[in-house]
């Protein structure tokens, strides 16, 4: 079942490539601005890392699947999900995997940014423990935390950066 669940969550990946690819070329089209591409490939090999090393953790070494740990943290799964989707919704076609801004656009306060600054990434810390640990694979959780922890520390410095220069105004 932990298999078919990462299954899952990478085709729920490549959705999301599928529409980050469609509001880049939207961006594009508006004159929009990419920050940060260094760190892009990182954060890619990390994400696909959480999925492989999930899978590999729990079928290499044998991690026992325990019910009183998997059901918690598949709710939590779920959560994360639907906090992502709110935000590409909330988005629209200015959601993407990349930092890009379109000038001249203000920055997006509905949706759970009416809130949170940066609401996506409550959802990947969320699931970046919480996918690995239905499996009991601790290690991928503990490791894609570490290692995700410090690649949000740019990323959020680069986003904060680029949408300083957006125009104030709700949306």
């Amino acid at each position: 079942m932990f298999t078919v669940l990462i299954v899952l969550v990478g085709l729920e990946r490549v959705a999301e490539l599928i529409v980050s690819q469609r509001n880049l070329r939207w961006s594009w089209a508006r004159g929009g601005q990419e920050f940060g591409r260094g760190h892009y490939p990182v954060m890619v090999v990390l994400h696909l890392g959480l999925l492989v090393g999930a899978l590999a953790e729990v079928h290499l070494a044998g991690r026992p699947m325990i019910p009183a740990l998997a059901v918690p943290m598949l709710v939590l799964v779920l959560g994360a999900q639907a906090l992502r989707w709110w935000c590409i919704s909330s988005l629209g076609p200015r959601w993407n995997t990349r930092v890009v801004i379109v000038p001249g656009l203000p920055r997006v306060t509905r949706g759970p940014y009416a809130w949170l600054s940066h609401p996506n990434y409550v959802a990947v810390v969320v699931e970046g423990f919480a996918l690995p640990l239905v499996g009991s694979a601790w290690v991928t959780a503990l490791t894609f935390t570490t290692l995700n922890a410090a690649l949000l520390r740019v990323r959020i410095r680069t986003e904060d950066a680029a949408l300083r220069l957006l125009p104030a105004g709700p949306t």
